[in-house]
């Protein structure tokens, strides 16, 4: 799928047309008080829709007035959810995606599970029951949780444990049971599928995602608690100025006080919150990260803790031939064409690599045997080793233990260059294969999982900006450290399970840090749900990409930079639009204020300084410039304010200087310009 294709336009039809029927829903005041400043204003349009209603109906003079300042007050809330409408419509439902991951896997359900015979069905995998037999072949997903009856194959369990070497799963023993979603690489199985619809693997990721929470970030609760006591405030002001008028024998309307609530309390910044929101996902789009929401990006900017999951996050994914390591007597170039040789037949990503390898560092090239009809030996789970038997050659290569066998030769009867080289790749966290020829040792080659490039660099710049990195994998301690080692990050977690990342996520938002994890696998799934910035690899499972709020469609784990930079960007953006939002208040002052007591206190007309046509027009106009101001600040909220790496006091003195100032200055403009229409269309 193209890039074009998973990540759509910002503003598409289809998002749109949701968009405009959610908005309507959202108006629902349950789901409003969420939003103080937005929930205060369609109360009290409610309010005015209702006052205005009844002088249409009792048929008295001057109800336009109030139906205008009930359209534009409706304008306002309307817009505000249709632009939180919009942020959530690029969201996911991710138990529900996780869910169809299950719905869309297949099963060879056997016809006659009693005699185990190759006659099967297609079914769907949320068909089978306890008891079903399935046949799995290579490159066939294990459908369900179960159990090995008979074969024995190479499985691929990297998106279910993280532990990126294949495992030899086989009948009998213990290691006959498998898990579903997890890939047979070679061979066959046939299992007998012992979890119950519910209870698989894949459901319990499905109920620790739904039982994940996302914490606010402390920039939310800060600004939620300011527009909440900011609204309180002028509610309370309002209600005050009415009994105040009371006494001094002046006569106000429910709303004309409406609209003084209304032009006061932040309405500009409660309506570009979500606004601000779609900017960000906007800006990750272009470094090719999709976000499915807002407030994932706004998380971005305060993260201090990184947890990577290793396996196709830190590296590819698959172990990748590194370098040939021949014993003594045997050129490093022969080793190298034994090896070619024995893995033409070897279909795994391993055996591709190990050609690949001696392609590009010795320049071999694939033999053509012409006539000569070679026997080729295919890799095999049950043997562990492929291999070629030309003239008069007997070439294999495989695991180091099986090719021993295989030569008669007790391991310490092997070269002790070989024993070596056994043990050196082992502790670096490598996996050695041992090739011979004609029972002769020639060398090991040396398997790794190999860091994707320039990660070590990455993750040097991301302790420049304060942010931890952790890597967590189901590996052993000792492969972990090595792999930690050497991509350069801060801590590693070995042998971890879903439950133990989640354990640490949690334990960590408790101590007030925000967290972000990168993943690829099922298992990575709860965690990447519960962290505040979830970051799924585009090459990972279908489960992961769904549970995380941000997917990276390069699969580079130290996107993160951008991400983090784009979310410090966000915030700036709101706090300087906060500012303004605050600042353009005062010059509603000497709009609605002299209109409101001019008439009882003819000194007050001195606070005109804008010479406003008349009382109503001053009022009508304070209103519509509140609404219009939302839609002139989209062009900044959409764009941001760029991103600089300047202190905090810096970053005050410029946002009071530009978006201070600039509040204070435009509404004096904006509201003039208003009056001079509303009067010479005789609005009010």
């Amino acid at each position: 799928m193209s890039k074009k294709q998973i990540a759509p336009t910002l503003f598409d039809s289809a998002i749109l047309g949701r968009a405009s029927l959610d908005a309507v829903r959202k108006l629902d005041p349950r789901s409003l008080m969420r939003n103080p400043v937005i929930f205060t204003t369609e109360v009290v349009a409610a309010l005015v829709t209702t006052i205005w209603l009844r002088d249409v109906l009792a048929g008295q003079a001057g109800s336009s007035f109030s139906g205008q300042i009930a359209a534009w007050l409706w304008f306002t809330v309307l817009f505000a959810t249709f632009a939180e409408a919009v942020a959530e419509g690029r969201g996911k439902a991710q138990a529900a995606s996780l869910r169809r991951t299950r719905s869309d896997a297949h099963a060879k359900r056997l016809l006659d599970p009693h005699n185990l015979g190759d006659l099967f069905e297609g079914v769907n995998a949320l068909d089978l029951n306890v008891g079903d037999i399935v046949l799995v072949e290579a490159g066939d997903l294990i459908p369900s949780d179960g159990e090995i009856v008979e074969g024995v194959a190479s499985v691929n369990e990297a998106a279910i444990t993280g532990e990126s070497a294949p495992v030899i799963r086989e009948a009998g023993g213990d290691r006959s049971a498998v898990t579903g979603g997890t890939t047979v690489l070679s061979d066959w199985i046939k299992v007998r599928v012992t979890a119950a619809p519910g209870s698989t693997f894949i459901d319990r990721m499905i109920a620790l995602v739904e039982g994940a929470e996302r914490q606010k970030t402390p920039n939310e609760l800060a600004l939620s608690i300011l527009l909440s006591g900011m609204t309180l405030i002028f509610l309370i002001a309002v209600v005050t100025l009415w009994g105040l008028a009371g006494y001094s024998g002046t006569v106000l309307s429910v709303v004309v006080l409406v609209a003084l609530l209304v032009t006061l309390i932040p309405t500009t910044i409660g309506g570009l919150l979500s606004a601000i929101g779609i900017a960000g996902m906007d800006r990750l789009i272009r470094f090719n990260v999709i976000a499915t929401s807002g407030r994932s990006v706004e998380a971005a900017g305060d993260v201090d803790t990184l947890l990577l999951d290793k396996t196709g996050t830190i590296t590819f994914g698959n172990r990748m031939a590194t370098e040939f390591l021949p014993v003594p007597g045997v050129e490093q170039k022969v080793l190298a064409q034994a090896a070619l040789l024995a893995s033409l037949s070897d279909e795994t990503p391993e055996g591709r690599s190990i050609v690949a390898l001696a392609k590009s560092d010795h320049g071999l090239i694939e033999p053509d045997f012409g006539a000569k009809q070679p026997v080729v030996i295919p890799f095999a789970a049950q043997t562990r080793i492929s291999g070629i038997d030309i003239d008069a050659r007997s070439i294999r290569k495989g695991a180091v233990d099986s090719i021993l066998r295989f030569t008669n030769t007790p391991i310490e009867r092997a070269p002790a260059e070989f024993r070596q080289a056994v043990d050196r790749v082992a502790r670096t966290g490598g996996t050695p294969l041992a090739v011979a020829e004609n029972g002769k040792l020639l060398g090991v080659i040396h398997l790794k999982d190999v860091i994707k490039p320039n990660i070590k660099e990455r993750f040097a710049a991301l302790r420049s900006m304060g942010i931890k990195t952790v890597m967590v994998t189901g590996d052993n301690p000792v492969t972990a450290a090595a792999i930690a080692s050497e991509a350069g990050v801060d801590d590693f977690i070995a042998e971890a399970t879903p439950e133990d990342k989640l354990a640490y996520i949690r334990r960590e938002q408790t101590g007030g840090r925000l967290i972000a994890m990168c993943g690829d696998g099922t298992n990575d799934a709860p965690a990447l749900a519960q962290a505040d910035v979830g970051v799924a690899m585009q090459s990972g499972t279908q489960a992961a990409r769904e549970a995380g709020n941000m997917v990276d469609l390069d699969s580079n784990p130290t996107k993160l930079i951008e991400i983090v930079e784009i979310g410090k960007q966000l915030l700036m953006t709101r706090g300087s639009l906060t500012t303004f939002s605050i600042a353009n208040d005062v010059a509603k002052y000497f709009a609605i204020l002299p209109a409101l007591f001019v008439a009882t206190y003819p000194q007050l007309g001195a606070l005109n300084v804008m010479r406003l046509a008349s009382p109503q027009s001053a009022i009508l106009s304070a209103v519509i410039f509140n609404a219009l101001i939302i839609i002139a600040l989209i062009p900044l909220a959409l764009r941001g304010v760029a991103y600089r790496r300047v202190g905090a006091n810096a970053l005050l003195r410029r946002n009071l200087l530009v978006y201070g100032l600039g509040g204070l200055v435009l509404p004096f403009i904006g509201i003039k310009a208003i009056d001079l229409v509303v009067a010479a269309l005789h609005l009010a």
